[in-house]
């Protein structure tokens, strides 16, 4: 399956980025994909290929860019409970400083940039993300509506900007749950709000889940969980990209 690495123009320099796409040159639909907060690294690049292998353009930018490449900071091989706190202690100066007006102004030349590939079929694409990932996603899909047809977040706090933002979704939308971050009450009150909006949605607690767990490479992950997430994600997919 054919990799690269891209660099995509933004308004503060360049977003260094990993796609993944199937071979055989054809137009593919195109699929955004947000990393969590420890950005692009193995289980990433892997996640982006097993979804390319279903037939779509999968495109993965490092979020923190202007700190410098990926990886921006070193991440061990498995980041455990042991390393977490020193891993964030350098992550969250990060985070804090990728302020909602980057998120957006990224987000537009990253759109920009996927729909401009060779390898993307015309029409709108999807958005996916995973941890903060999926609130980036959520803002994407929200200040986008015409260019996004589909948006899935998974352990992420999508809920964070309020209702105004739920109201300015068109695409269809599943949103995955960690069981430790969001109490069944919350999700009712989430679900209303979707409801209100007019979105067409799914919207689930995952079962025995912490935050964290699609991702391989931390204590957090949960296999079964991981499944149920390709589960929800490629029809979603399959449905709302007719580009396909």
């Amino acid at each position: 399956m054919p990799t690269k690495t891209l660099h995509i123009p933004t308004a503060d320099g360049q977003a260094d980025a990993f796609a993944a796409f199937p071979d055989g040159g054809e137009r593919h639909p195109g699929v955004l994909m947000y990393a969590d907060g420890f950005g692009i690294r193995p289980v990433l690049r892997e996640m982006a290929r097993e979804l390319a292998g279903h037939g779509y353009y999968v495109l993965v930018p490092n979020l923190f860019y202007r700190h410098g490449p990926a990886p921006v900071i070193e991440l061990p091989e498995h980041i455990g409970e042991a390393v977490r706190p020193a891993v964030f202690a350098q992550l969250m100066p990060l985070i804090e400083a990728h302020t909602a007006e980057r998120v957006l102004s990224d987000a537009d030349a990253y759109l920009r940039f996927l729909t401009a590939q060779p390898e993307v079929g015309a029409g709108p694409v999807a958005v996916t993300g995973y941890c903060i990932g999926g609130l980036l996603a959520m803002r994407t899909a929200a200040a986008y509506p015409g260019r996004v047809a589909a948006l899935a977040a998974f352990h992420g706090p999508v809920g964070a900007d309020g209702p105004d933002s739920l109201a300015r979704l068109t695409a269809e939308v599943h949103f995955g749950h960690a069981e430790s971050d969001l109490t069944p009450a919350a999700l009712g009150e989430l679900n209303q709000a979707l409801d209100a909006a007019g979105v067409r949605y799914t919207s689930e607690i995952y079962p025995g889940t912490v935050h964290g767990f699609t991702m391989s490479d931390t204590d957090a992950f949960n296999p079964a969980a991981l499944r149920l997430h390709w589960d929800r994600l490629l029809p979603l997919l399959d449905r709302t990209l007719a580009n396909r």
